[in-house]
């Protein structure tokens, strides 16, 4: 099995570029106390300048040099923990995994948790929240961290009482002397101190099997400020003296604006207008008011034409092909051209992917201010630090002028990189001396935000009677790398990533270029099994050499009942699996094929795996939000266009999943104590899509090769 050289791997797109190293901060330790108060701080410290060994430093001393400062937890002189992190909620209920991970490692109640995350004046540098990174990658680092702050406290205790570290323990917020029962807690000991200590590999952390609070559902922290509607999303916010900003946007795609007479709009009472080249916003005292100006702007575009529409654009995908492989492609193995000549039976197929929007809940949106030379600005990003350097760079001030806070925000499924929103605001904001706030439409969402990428992908393979795959050429065009490689035992392969021209913005996308690659692999591998009459379950488990993919296709096809399924008229059952960023995933679907050629999925079953399961609930809503998104992209999803228009900009005109669409959905979460936490926001979504598409063709006999599978609710 090839895997790829990087364990949490995702193509960058230029909107994903990590950015400067994790160590660098606006926030020194002079700062730090000054904001939060006496305490122990915890930070992350690149290099490994010192090695903590559990002695308290004086009152005032800095173990840590102020240039290098970057706290993740600090313990306040009332208890409070506050936990610092770059990392931003969008849905994924990360704020609550976190705490329980702190909480548990710092023996500490959930409640007494403070979570301060995308605020780049507060935390971290951090690249972004992307590529199921924040477990693994963040909870490994808040483990360490929160280790290290209950290891000092145990010294510190210790050194107070003259006791022996070994008769203490941490528990509840407090040390406890086993012996004398005596206790003091975490406040008591870091009252009137500021220290500041380094991570410490030395720290242990709680393995899986001994968690308490950790492993276990834990209701989402802020969850009632939903509910009831007290959570401010950007577009709620409002700010004294707030005005509401437009944007001129162009009629199509590549439009050049040749003249604008904005005389009208001017004469509107309360309008500030910013005209700078291309740009034109407005900024006004009401939303009516704004667009009322923005409607009176007389504007003149050259549009350009002959530009790629569906009707040809998986030909132009093709066609305007690099020659080279991207970097996730996998190097070549075997012989390719010997293992095809072997195979009795050789199989090639060509599979087109659309592409799709992300059809966030709240579309993008932006509140700036100026104040004294300082930009702050309120952005649904998950990229604070990007936005950040993108605002800078753009008004040509230094990054410690920029303050990017991200309110937990509507969703985001990787279309939240970029800063269009917080550019728009701040330069309206500059203009106009007062606080502007932008909120971008839903058509405006459809047509300006960037889409999953649409690709082509051509599969050539070959098989042996006895169900070996003895070749097996992949070439990705344009969608692009993620979980390119293949997850079977095959002797000879040539696999390739190859970008493309593209016509639109593209960007991220829940679970990346997998589910264009999960969808070509997994529907080829079907189409295999049934060349040499295979059951489809059989098939792959002959041709996986790894446990865990294994573990999972029996899972899944235990609940599903794949081994006593009957046969009805019109229905087909299909099974995918696949594997993305640590996480482990086995698909089965049913559905049902009327006389009229509508198809229905009646029902999924889905096993997942991803290590240590750190919020069963959570996880499981995970899993059933990526099961309900990846069926809109697997039967009807796709963006519509021709001559550099977006024909679909509506939710009345781009089909999402209804409630009539949800099948019966069962779940089996297989929780790996002896294994890493992986992250579980993509891997989830990956199999939908082909356990449909191999249920339709047991249901037809026919083999669909695009996604959406049935963009108009029937077979055709």
């Amino acid at each position: 099995m090839e895997h790829s050289n990087h364990p949490h791997s995702f193509e960058p797109m230029n909107d994903e570029l990590t950015g400067e190293p994790a160590t660098k901060t606006g926030l020194d330790r002079r700062k730090f106390f000054k904001l939060f108060g006496g305490g122990l701080a915890v930070a992350f410290v690149l290099q490994d300048m010192f090695s903590f060994a559990g002695e308290a430093a004086a009152p005032g001393t800095a173990l840590v040099p102020t240039s290098q400062v970057g706290a993740w937890i600090h313990i306040g002189e009332d208890g409070t923990v506050s936990v610092f992190t770059g990392k931003v909620e969008v849905g994924q209920n990360i704020r609550t995994s976190l705490s329980q991970i702190v909480a548990e490692e710092l023996r500490v109640p959930i409640s007494s948790i403070k979570m301060v995350m995308g605020d780049t004046d507060l935390v971290p540098f951090d690249a972004g929240t992307f590529g199921s990174r924040s477990t693994p990658q963040m909870g490994g680092q808040l483990r360490k961290a929160a280790a290290t702050a209950r290891q000092a406290m145990i010294d510190m205790a210790a050194k107070n009482w003259g006791a022996e570290g070994k008769t203490l323990q941490a528990l509840d917020g407090m040390v406890i002397n086993r012996e004398t029962n005596k206790k003091i807690t975490y406040s008591e000991l870091t009252k009137g101190q500021q220290l500041l200590l380094p991570i410490s590999d030395q720290a242990r952390v709680t393995p899986a099997n001994e968690w308490k609070v950790a492993g276990k559902t834990v209701k989402k922290i802020n969850g009632q400020s939903f509910i009831t509607g007290k959570h401010q999303y950007v577009s709620d916010m409002k700010l004294p003296g707030m005005l509401y900003g437009k944007i001129l946007r162009a009629p199509s795609y590549n439009a050049k604006l040749v003249s604008v007479d904005i005389a009208k709009a001017q004469a509107i009472p309360g309008v500030v207008i910013v005209h700078d080249g291309d740009f034109v916003g407005i900024a006004a005292p009401s939303v009516r008011t704004a667009a009322r100006a923005l409607q009176a702007i007389n504007a003149k575009w050259q549009e350009t034409t002959q530009q790629p529409s569906n009707a040809n654009i998986f030909e132009h995908l093709v066609k305007t092909a690099s020659a080279s492989g991207g970097r996730n492609a996998g190097a070549p193995k075997g012989d390719l051209e010997e293992g095809l000549k072997s195979a009795d039976f050789t199989h090639s197929k060509t599979y087109n992917i659309n592409y799709i929007a992300h059809v966030p809940l709240e579309p993008r949106a932006a509140l700036a201010q100026w104040e004294d030379g300082k930009l702050t600005v309120w952005a649904g990003t998950q990229r604070p630090f990007g936005v950040q350097e993108d605002l800078a760079d753009e008004f040509k001030i230094p990054k410690e002028k920029v303050r990017v806070i991200m309110p937990d925000t509507g969703s985001g499924y990787g279309g939240k990189h970029t800063a269009e929103a917080a550019l728009e605001a701040a330069r309206l904001a500059l203009q106009a001396k007062k606080p502007v706030k932008v909120v971008w439409t839903r058509e405006e969402e459809f047509t300006w935000a960037y889409f999953r990428p649409g690709g082509v992908i051509e599969v050539s393979s070959g098989v042996k009677k006895d169900g070996t795959i003895s070749g097996w050429k992949f070439l990705n065009y344009n969608s692009g790398g993620s979980a390119i490689n293949t997850q079977y035992k095959i002797a000879n392969h040539e696999i390739a990533f190859l970008p493309s021209n593209t016509p639109l913005k593209q960007g991220s996308y829940r679970g990346l270029a997998a589910t264009a690659n999960v969808f070509a692999r997994e529907s080829h591998i079907t189409d295999l099994a049934r060349l040499i009459k295979m059951d489809q379950l059989e098939f792959r488990l002959k041709n996986s050499d790894d446990a865990r993919l294994t573990a999972v296709l029996e899972t899944a096809a235990k609940a599903f009942g794949w081994k006593s399924l009957g046969r009805a008229t019109g229905h087909g059952y299909g099974i995918a699996c696949g594997l993305d960023k640590g996480g482990y995933v086995a698909t089965c679907a049913e559905v049902m094929v009327n006389s009229h050629k509508e198809v229905k999925v009646i029902r999924v079953t889905q096993a997942f795996e991803c290590g240590a399961i750190v919020n069963p609930l959570h996880l499981e809503n995970q899993i059933m939000g990526s099961i309900v998104q990846g069926l809109g992209g697997a039967l009807f999803e796709a963006i519509d266009f021709a001559d550099g228009k977006i024909r679909n900009s509506s939710l009345s005109a781009y089909r999402v999943p209804r409630f009539s669409d949800i099948p019966k959905i069962d779940i089996v979460m297989m929780d790996r104590k002896d294994l890493p936490s992986a992250g579980a926001g993509e891997a989830a979504i990956i199999g939908i899509a082909p356990a449909i598409r191999n249920a339709i063709l047991d249901a037809t006999g026919k083999g669909l090769t695009t996604l959406p599978l049935i963009p108009n609710g029937v077979l055709t």
